[in-house]
């Protein structure tokens, strides 16, 4: 596994600090989906300051849900490149407190949305933070594919990708949580919006094939301000 996801596992408050560093593995050492998900440079184009705001929104029936937003303040390094970040992820006595980051290169809001989400494991089954944190790591390097997909941002469509991946279903340790134990993740990409990332949703289905999810947690890319324009294919 590569250096980035071992660090990672190793506390919280390293797993924003991570996406600061460039990748010091060989690109071989990386899955297609770690490279697409944590080591490109989502933030290239993005001029600072720029901030990159998203919607967020927790339904399900198994609590209560809400609606949010998270927001990623991006300013410029010392040397004047891209970029220092400053996370606000959602509000009030939900605000998720994360470091920030003086020298990113991937978008902080992927491993925002994932530290949220693996603290709601922690909370939801009483186990470990960091097997989670491995779990998922183990789903992205081994068995996460990557699809192209057609996408709706701003009033036209532009080209993405999306991955998903299910940590759990083949978890030695299933038994213990077997209610959550079909979570899954998907993560939509597009190099057209800015940030990289277009949306983030987990989603754990009811516990028949007709009834409703027990838990959707989606954070979606509303825009960046200043307005950013997108890259060109």
């Amino acid at each position: 596994m590569t250096q980035m996801f071992r660090r990672s596992a190793a506390t919280s408050c390293l797993i924003l600090a991570l996406l600061a560093a460039p990748a010091a593995a060989a690109a071989e050492d990386f899955s297609p989906a770690e490279r697409a998900l944590f080591v490109t440079n989502q933030l290239a184009s993005l001029k600072p300051p720029a901030t990159l705001n998203y919607s967020y929104r927790k339904s399900g029936s198994l609590e209560a849900g809400f609606d949010d937003s998270v927001s990623i303040a991006l300013r410029a390094q010392t040397d004047g490149s891209c970029c220092a970040a400053t996370a606000k992820f959602l509000s009030g006595e939900r605000r998720l407190s994360l470091p920030d980051v003086e020298s990113a290169q991937g978008n902080p809001v992927i491993l925002a949305f994932l530290e949220r989400d693996i603290r709601e494991m922690q909370r939801l089954t009483k186990g470990q933070a960091n097997y989670f944190r491995k779990r998922i790591r183990m789903a992205v390097y081994q068995g996460a594919a990557l699809r192209p997909v057609t996408l709706s941002y701003r009033g036209r469509n532009v080209a993405g990708q999306e991955i998903d991946i299910s940590p759990y279903l083949d978890d030695p340790l299933r038994p213990r949580f077997e209610k959550l134990a079909n979570k899954q993740y998907l993560f939509t990409l597009s190099d057209a919006v800015p940030g990289g990332v277009y949306a983030i949703r987990s989603r754990i289905a009811g516990e028949t094939a007709d009834a409703a999810p027990l838990l959707v947690e989606e954070l979606r890319i509303e825009g960046a301000t200043p307005a950013t324009p997108p890259r060109q294919p």
